[in-house]
């Protein structure tokens, strides 16, 4: 399958091409940049691949392709994805999966209107770590769970300027956006709905017009509440997940190792990728007994070995866009409670 990627920036090229490179059934066929050297990049990492100068460019021979995969900035990717599938053709959208849920409904209902595969690139589904909570709520080593913690926090009190930084709420600037749409999904995932949100959104740093440090509280339908915390400005960084249960708890630090690898170019088809040394291990148990549990793989390649089967077997997507709307709900219902102090109920 010929696949086309719009945008060959950090997600574009660090991300989706090489893992579609490393799937079989697929190969990075074209890329959208108006960047020489960006192009450059990309026929030297996949020979014979086309270059489109914009998107316009591209749907002109759109027929060539059967995957679109949408890696630009946010603002776009409704109205990208909007144009693969008018077009009938399978698409992939980065997250967010657009800036505002009514833009991700209208893609949905247009792609389920012509019968095309859509899903949403949430990897951090396939981050080891979590697919370790996973398999622990799941399989109720931790008893009944009552609290989950996640947090995506960094140290970068200098800015670097871009449009994340820089841009407002129609851009889909901030960190709520950024990182609140794994943290957010992983939490859905996990628990179910959510049926109130509480948020705390700052603005810490000078020169930074948009949301840089965040709090959302998540109390599910099912009694779980999650608590993530996500930001630029966390000197002294928390623990990734710690997540409390009637019977144990599980606590691990740290992020997983696949961001790093692709970005020093590695290979998805390595043999032990995604692997976590056993000093990276999460602690599991109760006070004062806690031992080292074993971090499961991560795996990043499922996610468009699983995007093949959707659109050449007829299989399910991996990620049901109908839950990247839903995130969008509780972001946008997280900004609405930091504007007003106040929970905000979701029906």
């Amino acid at each position: 399958m010929d696949v086309a990627i719009v945008g060959y920036g950090l997600a574009g090229a660090v991300f989706h091409a090489p893992l579609i490179a490393a799937q079989p059934r697929m190969r990075v066929a074209a890329v959208v940049t108006g960047s020489p050297e960006r192009a450059e990049q990309a026929r030297r990492a996949h020979p014979g691949v086309r270059v489109f100068p914009d998107v316009d460019a591209l749907f002109a021979a759109i027929g060539d392709f059967g995957l679109v995969v949408v890696a630009t900035p946010n603002r776009t990717h409704a109205l990208i994805a909007r144009r693969a599938v008018d077009a009938g053709v399978p698409a992939v959208v980065d997250k967010p999966f657009a800036v505002t849920s009514a833009e991700a409904e209208d893609v949905l209902r247009r792609a389920e209107h012509a019968g095309v595969p859509l899903s949403v690139f949430q990897n951090r589904r396939w981050d080891g770590d979590f697919r370790t909570v996973r398999a622990l709520v799941e399989g109720g080593e931790l008893g009944e769970v009552r609290r989950f913690e996640s947090r995506f926090e960094r140290w970068r009190p200098v800015p670097k300027g871009g449009w994340r930084e820089v841009g407002g709420v129609a851009d889909g600037a901030g960190t709520l956006l950024d990182l609140g749409s794994h943290l957010v999904d992983q939490a859905l995932t996990l628990f179910g709905p959510a049926r109130s949100v509480y948020a705390e959104l700052d603005n810490r740093r000078a020169g930074v017009t948009t949301d840089d440090d965040a709090f959302l509280a998540l109390t599910h339908t099912s009694g779980v509440r999650s608590h993530l915390s996500m930001g630029a400005v966390t000197p002294q960084l928390g623990p990734r997940f710690r997540v409390l249960g009637s019977e144990s708890g599980y606590v691990t630090y740290g992020l997983d190792p696949q961001e790093d690898a692709l970005r020093a170019g590695g290979d998805p088809r390595e043999e032990g990728w995604g692997t976590v040394e056993p000093d990276r291990w999460g602690l599991l148990g109760a006070d004062p007994d806690l031992t080292p549990y074993p971090t499961l793989p991560g795996d990043y390649p499922a996610f468009y070995t699983a995007m093949a089967a959707a659109i050449l077997d007829g299989a399910h997507a991996p990620v049901d866009p109908h839950d990247a709307v839903a995130v969008l709900r509780v972001l946008e219902a997280a900004r609405r409670s930091a504007g007003s102090d106040a929970v905000v109920h979701l029906a």
